[in-house]
């Protein structure tokens, strides 16, 4: 039987700030001045498409330990005139040198988690621009002028960001002394709510501001194109194919060459979709983690509302156990695979039958086994190497560089939908400052992607020149009755669609608020194989908030689960943008975590 959804009458639950609601625009975003440039270039009659983007550009240069110019994108969008719901692969694939071979014969058995020769080719920056000339309607040196103004005039220092340049100040200063120079000028660490500038980014964004004068609104933006594939692209080739020294040993030169960014191309795609009590879920496709998402929601629908409800211990158990099946399917089967594959294992992996069995599976006591279904196609099952170091409590999975040399980096998000009904939800990520040596004459450092790929021929993630690795990114759009009603998504690695799940239960299976939903703790599994070197996981790992209560993670810990208890405040960046059609009443709200995450609209 499921539970009744709360009445009107009912004393709503605490949160940290209203859903904001309106009927112009609305944006949210992990930082205020991206959510902030995006609502100014609606107030000032720009569309969802030219919003998205300034705010984008901003967040490189606000966040730039959680994304950069040299990073990748994934998008869902629909536009006013065509609702149906597309993906922007913004993902960057794998260099032409960079093959299996070449990393074996550097003395490497898998992709570094830090340095040049882990880098795919750049997507984010050719993918705005390309998002802009499509779809958006503004000049691009206005589009960009927030983030000049910014990187230029300086943004405040997050006190997260200061604690990653904190970690990384001996690294930088010892062995990358380019990102010591970009990162902490006058030799010290920026301390919380200093101004940090970025005048080289600030260069190179006048390079693509002022190409093309004279010319069309797309051949301008076309002609900011050629120079990120040209000037952009020979700058930090050359630059990548120099060693730099790093703390674990010498790292590898680069194998990027600018030729391997004139290959990539921007591309919109059909989402994957699957239906989870009525709402249409629509996410990008085998080479993200999308359909993880998808594949917990088609297990729970099967269930009731009290089952799955996350404030229960029961609840926090059975989307745990849905999430581990999901992602073993992850981890065996999903990939840059052919067209006619891809469908096919998305179809076998969605599919009714499937989705009841896996549910299946859900027992009352945790499960400590890696399994993957049987869907007719061989799984492939990854080296599982138990985690040996502790697991960090507070911000898990936020950006660090260890003396081993491993590098985790977090990233952002931004949502905006506008009065006429254009939306897009866009996770921009990499070129983490602390990825790989800044580059001096550009300001900004290329990704370490390719990490998420394996050198075995085997996996449906393998290393090939051309593939795009199998990234973490994920932004949601959701559907009624074909219509757009919302776009959320948040940084975290492989957590992302695991706090995704918690929100869209909350709000579609038990009528949360969107701010209430977000703000209610949080948990995710860490049973699963990292997506980032070292690739460790930890069998019947599950790390939940300590707001959940004490009853709740008893209860928990006697199911089997290997709980870590984090901060009270610790898991997820979630934000939401949400829009009726029959109303057009428009909302939204965004994580308090991290004290970053606003939203903005009227």
């Amino acid at each position: 039987m499921s539970r009744p959804r709360p009445s009107p009458n009912d004393a709503p639950p605490h949160t940290t700030r209203p859903t904001l609601s309106g009927s112009f625009g609305m944006c949210a975003s992990t930082h205020w001045l991206a959510s902030a440039t995006a609502q100014s270039v609606l107030e000032r009659g720009g569309n969802a498409f030219d919003a998205a983007t300034a705010g984008a550009f901003v967040l490189h240069v606000a966040e730039p330990h959680l994304n950069g110019p040299g990073g990748d994108l994934v998008a869902v969008l629909a536009t006013a005139a065509d609702p149906s719901p597309l993906v922007l692969a913004g993902q960057g694939h794998a260099p032409r040198g960079a093959t299996p071979e070449h990393f074996r014969g550097e003395g490497l058995d898998h992709v570094p988690g830090a340095g040049a020769l882990a880098a795919a080719v750049p997507g984010a920056v050719d993918s705005w621009l390309w998002l802009l000339a499509e779809f958006g309607t503004w000049e691009l040196a206005d589009v960009l002028a927030y983030a000049l103004h910014y990187a230029e005039r300086g943004v405040p220092v997050v006190p997260q960001l200061a604690r990653v340049l904190a970690t990384v100040e001996e690294l930088f200063r010892t062995q990358w002394p380019t990102s010591y120079a970009q990162w902490m000028p006058g030799g010290r660490v920026p301390r919380p709510h200093e101004t940090l500038l970025n005048p080289a980014y600030a260069r190179t964004l006048r390079r693509l501001s002022t190409g093309g004068a004279g010319e069309t609104r797309i051949a301008r933006i076309t002609a900011a194109r050629r120079t990120w594939r040209g000037y952009v692209a020979a700058v930090a080739a050359e630059f990548a194919a120099t060693p730099h020294r790093h703390s674990s040993g010498t790292d590898h030169a680069g194998v990027i060459t600018a030729a391997d960014f004139t290959d990539f191309h921007p591309s919109l795609e059909p989402a994957v979709t699957a239906t989870f009590r009525g709402t249409t879920v629509a996410k990008a496709g085998l080479w993200s983690q999308g359909p993880v998402l998808l594949q917990a929601l088609t297990m729970l629908d099967h269930l009731d509302d009290e089952q799955i409800d996350p404030s229960t211990a029961e609840g926090v158990h059975t989307l745990t156990e849905a999430l581990k099946l999901a992602m073993a399917d992850r981890e065996a089967y999903y990939g840059h695979l052919d067209p006619a594959q891809a469908e096919a294992v998305v179809r076998s992996l969605l599919s009714p039958r499937y989705s009841k069995e896996r549910a299946d599976l859900i027992r009352p006591v945790a499960s400590t086994a890696f399994r993957p279904g049987d869907i007719g196609v061989t799984p492939y099952i990854p080296p599982l190497v138990a985690r040996q170091h502790d697991i960090r409590a507070d911000g898990v999975g936020e950006p660090t560089v260890q003396q081993t040399g491993e590098t985790r980096g977090d990233t952002c998000h931004i949502d905006v939908v506008d009065r006429w009904g254009n939306i897009i939800s866009a996770t921009p990520s990499g070129g983490w400052l602390q990825s790989s040596p800044a580059i001096p004459e550009l300001g900004f450092a290329l990704g370490t992607r390719l990490q998420m790929t394996w050198l075995d021929e085997t996996a449906p993630s393998r290393l090939a020149p051309g593939r795009r690795p199998r990234t973490t990114l994920t932004p949601t759009l959701l559907l009624r009755e074909d219509v757009p009603v919302a776009a959320l998504g948040t940084p975290g690695g492989d957590q992302q669609d695991q706090w995704q799940l918690i929100y869209l239960v909350r709000t579609l299976a038990l009528g949360m608020d969107p701010q209430a939903a977000i703000d209610a703790p949080a948990f995710h599994t860490t049973a699963v194989p990292s997506s980032f070197w070292p690739r460790t996981w930890t069998p019947g790992g599950l790390v939940i908030e300590e707001r959940a209560g004490e009853a709740i993670i008893d209860e928990l810990r006697a199911r089997g689960h290997d709980v870590t208890v984090s901060g009270p405040w610790s898991q997820g960046r979630l934000s939401v943008v949400t829009r009726d059609p029959d109303s057009g009443l428009l909302r939204a709200a965004a994580n308090p975590r991290g004290a970053q995450g606003y939203a903005a609209g009227r």
